[in-house]
């Protein structure tokens, strides 16, 4: 599978970053787009100078300008100096349909995990949805809100590391070292999200498994649509419909369904305790299951390796 194009063909103008540089690039516009939207963050009264969010319209700046700035940073680079179409990292044809299913799986990924873990006895009832809340209007804006926060958030995580960093590796080391390579650093990423415990390390290991599984998810379909869909469902049903928390980070907003939290006396590894469900063994499970079932629907086809490009191009490619 060495020198597979996922998601669209290379053409011989187009550049690719090197294998290398592409891994340190990757968290440059992480961090870069991080730090262009901190500085307004503070001086909003938004955000404090330990990068602490102050109530949901702070997440919402986080998740739509912060994380916005990291999916401009990194497009414009495809775009300009890669020479390259966003059809090359994933957002190719029947966009909205493959959006849309990969929500609807994603949403049903998240209710399931949460009620097995329910059903295993961790969870109760904290308190009313948004609908038991009288303020029913005041309630439902953060929601609706920050479900384009969410959209916004995890479609820049899909894009720098499955639309992105991921073909880039597999366009000259194959599908499998992309996928390995992907998925490590994808975990690494979250690994400073809470202090480091036992949930955080579980976690930290689900979130790799949650790389592999969504990056053979957009290999398989050869397109990013679908992935942005069920990363962006997952974050903001967790958070959003059940007070859980979202990889370490609480949501100061009132639940659209209930509120849970941990029953007492349940075991870390059943709720993932401060890290929330994404520590449980629970998701350990059915990420499991899921990189089988689609490791075992066929081979994954992408686009062949192109001839050799004149060499004219680039040292960058």
């Amino acid at each position: 599978m060495a020198g597979i194009e996922l998601y669209a063909p290379r053409l011989a103008r187009h550049r690719r970053t090197w294998s290398v540089a592409a891994v340190v690039m990757g968290l440059v516009f992480m961090v870069g787009g991080q730090l262009l939207g901190v500085i307004p963050a503070v001086a909003l009264g938004l955000m404090t100078t330990e990068g602490t969010t102050s109530g949901w319209v702070g997440d919402l700046y986080m998740l739509v300008v912060m994380f916005g700035l990291t999916a401009l940073l990194l497009t414009g680079w495809v775009l300009w100096f890669e020479r390259r179409p966003l059809s090359t990292i994933g957002f190719n044809e029947n966009g909205l349909k493959r959006f849309v299913r990969g929500y609807l799986i994603g949403l049903g990924f998240l209710v399931a995990t949460v009620g097995i873990i329910w059903v295993a006895g961790g969870y109760r009832i904290e308190g009313g949805g948004v609908f038991a809340s009288a303020a029913l209007g005041a309630g439902l804006l953060p929601i609706g809100a920050l479900l384009l926060g969410f959209i916004v958030q995890g479609s820049t995580e899909e894009i720098v590391f499955r639309g992105w960093l991921m073909q880039l590796i597999a366009s000259r080391h194959g599908l499998v070292v992309a996928l390995i390579v992907n998925a490590i650093l994808f975990g690494l990423a979250h690994a400073g999200n809470t202090e480091p415990t036992r949930e955080l390390a579980l976690g930290v290991v689900n979130i790799v498994l949650f790389g592999t599984f969504i990056g053979l998810y957009a290999a398989r379909e050869g397109s990013l649509w679908g992935v942005c869909g069920w990363h962006a469902a997952w974050n903001w049903l967790l958070g959003l419909g059940f007070g859980l928390e979202v990889s370490g980070h609480v949501m100061d907003v009132t639940p659209l369904v209930v509120d849970l939290t941990a029953t007492d006396g349940a075991p870390w590894w059943l709720t993932g305790a401060s890290f929330g469900p994404e520590a449980s063994v629970v998701t350990t499970a059915i990420l499991l299951l899921s990189i089988v079932w689609v490791v075992t629907r066929g081979p994954f086809t992408g686009y062949a390796k192109p001839e050799p490009v004149a060499s004219a191009e680039t040292p960058a490619t």
